[in-house]
């Protein structure tokens, strides 16, 4: 029976993937056996979804083979649906069977949060995967269809809920890929509402002020109605009620109001706060010194006690630390806490146009959407090399 031991990893989003790649630079042969577990066979860049989903770009653009990534000689690749996570058994139930672990790395990834809102799981659509980044695309294109043929007003109203990254992003493209649309479809532009819900009272919470009023000016000019400081209320079939009871038809509702941790580590009996594990600050789950969980699933604060957001940025630094932590924990030597180092914020405006925060540097319009750019292909490079920024970047 061997007893070389055996590194899991359940997620192949940002933090999985940074994971598995440190790991083969950090393991000496057979120091154990990595095997990296994913729904799908490929790798999807979670930034790039919002715009497949508007139709502004190709879905091949985010997604990328998982075998183009990593060393299949080093990490075994194994496509399946993870059903249940059982610490007491140390063991991984999937779809078709089973695996056993010694070391555990969850980066499940988030699910939408939507706060209880009555209809929203049921009636909207969301940004979440290949998969329903395709939904959205075709139902929008499905719905001017059908306004040709029954003239319904519900169906050239498209209702975004949120206003934060996601959100503003999304509208963005929406406003830039719809007025393409009317004429392909030959509906008058004027005619088509995008509306942005938002129940916080500013748009993109949390981003600088001045960044804020430049990005609604931008896409205000792009046809977008803002409604901030406005709950939604409840999500209909044909609409969403927000406020105090107001009605606003809509036959298309995204929501992109927040996330929150993978239900399947609640039900695997850890403490969570909205689905979130406070991992300590080596990322291991508290009093599991075999499981580190990373990425959209996992809760950690900055120096401020704030909770850090689940971006991308902070998955891809915790794959590498909980990489060399793991590595670390083989050879019993000292872990390395976790240390976020912020290397800006980028909000895509849509074509030619962008809001950033650098540094104490703020950064807008042209400049800042070729920054967004650079982050984008700064990513692939890192996972990919130039092969891959030549492959998928996007130049123009």
């Amino acid at each position: 029976m061997s007893s070389i031991p055996k590194i899991v990893i359940v997620g192949a989003g940002y933090g999985g993937i940074l994971t598995a790649q440190q790991l083969q630079k950090e393991l000496k042969h057979n120091e154990a056996t990595v095997t990296l577990i994913n729904r799908h066979d490929y790798h999807y860049i979670t930034t790039h979804l919002h715009m497949p989903a508007a139709g502004t770009d190709t879905i091949e653009h985010s997604r990328i083979p998982i075998a183009q990534l990593i060393d299949e000689f080093k990490v075994d690749l194994v496509k399946g649906t993870v059903k249940e996570i059982i610490p007491t058994e140390k063991k991984i139930v999937l779809e078709d069977g089973s695996l056993s672990y010694d070391y555990l790395v969850i980066g499940l990834g988030g699910e939408p949060e939507t706060f209880g809102i009555p209809g929203m799981d049921q009636f909207a659509l969301t940004i979440r995967s290949i998969n329903s980044v395709r939904l959205i695309r075709e139902h929008i294109e499905y719905q001017l269809a059908l306004y040709k043929n029954d003239g319904k007003p519900g169906r050239l109203n498209f209702v975004v809920g949120g206003a934060g990254f996601s959100g503003i992003e999304f509208v963005a493209e929406l406003a830039d890929r719809l007025p393409q649309l009317a004429k392909a479809y030959d509906i008058d532009f004027n005619r088509i509402q995008i509306i942005n819900v938002e129940a916080a009272p500013t748009a993109l919470p949390g981003f600088d002020p001045e960044l804020v009023e430049y990005a609604m000016d931008v896409l205000k000019r792009k046809g977008v109605n803002f409604r901030i400081g406005v709950p939604i209320k409840e999500c209909l079939q044909d609409g969403v009620i927000v406020g105090e009871g107001e009605k606003i038809e809509a036959c298309t509702v995204v929501w992109t109001g927040g996330i929150r941790g993978n239900g399947l580590i609640e039900k695997a009996g850890f403490e969570v706060m909205r689905g979130r594990v406070k991992v300590d600050d080596f990322l291991r789950a508290p009093g599991h010194d075999d499981i580190f969980i990373i990425g959209d699933s996992s809760l950690m604060f900055n120096p401020e006690g704030r909770p850090y957001p689940p971006t991308a940025q902070i998955a891809m630094q915790q794959g590498v630390l909980c990489a060399k932590n793991l590595a670390a924990t083989l050879r019993k030597k000292e872990l390395h806490k976790f240390v976020f180092s912020n290397k800006g914020t980028v909000a895509s405006l849509g074509k030619g146009e962008a809001v950033a925060v650098v540094g104490k540097r703020k950064i807008k319009g042209w400049v800042a959407a070729q920054l967004k750019k650079i982050v984008d292909l700064r990513y692939l490079f890192i996972i990919g090399g130039i092969p891959l920024v030549l492959k998928k970047g996007r130049f123009f």
